[in-house]
């Protein structure tokens, strides 16, 4: 017999959301997300994570020319989260960001929000400035503070199926049966 947890549930159904509509992200909601960052795992207890919260529209759109594709989405979002860590507390602040991320992402999903992920470390926004750089210049951050990501957020505007179980790629996963070895 099996059981379906609500968090699987959750997985089954939640999708990147790249459309959103112009209602505002309520203050509840964003105080949920805040907390939920906050208690995202992090290797030894560091916290080498920010999160700087971004309501204010002008300034998602200048964001999402962070990359010359794959931001783009962020100028229609109600709420843009960025994702960064102090390389110099930890040297896992890359694991560290990336899980936090998530878990913005399974929260916003849980409070009824879309949202999605645009790649920023390692990604060009020109062919003379990083990604990286044109954020902490756009959003002035100094010093040790590197940019996994940006999150964006709000209510969905469109409507994405969940992958169906044939759809999984169930050839990536290996069982090691008990007394193998």
């Amino acid at each position: 017999m099996s059981h379906t947890t609500p968090f699987i549930e959750m997985l089954r159904n939640r999708r990147s959301i790249r459309q959103f509509s112009a209602q505002t992200v309520q203050k509840e909601s964003i105080e949920q997300l805040q907390e939920a960052l906050l208690r995202a795992p992090t290797s030894r207890g560091k916290n080498s994570w920010n999160f700087i919260f971004i309501e204010d529209r002008k300034l998602l759109e200048k964001m999402s020319r962070a990359k010359s594709h794959g931001s783009t989405f962020l100028a229609g979002a109600t709420l843009g989260v960025v994702i960064c860590a102090d390389e110099e507390i930890s040297d896992v602040w890359i694991e560290d960001s990336a899980i936090a991320a998530i878990t913005l992402q399974y929260a916003a999903h849980d409070l009824g929000l879309g949202s999605c992920w645009a790649q920023i470390r390692n990604r060009a926004h020109n062919d003379k400035a990083t990604a990286e750089s044109f954020l902490k210049n756009l959003l002035e951050i100094r010093g040790n503070t590197r940019i996994l990501c940006m999150i964006g957020i709000g209510y969905p505007a469109e409507v994405k199926s969940g992958h169906t179980r044939n759809q999984l790629p169930v050839d990536k996963i290996k069982l090691v049966p008990h007394e193998s070895f």
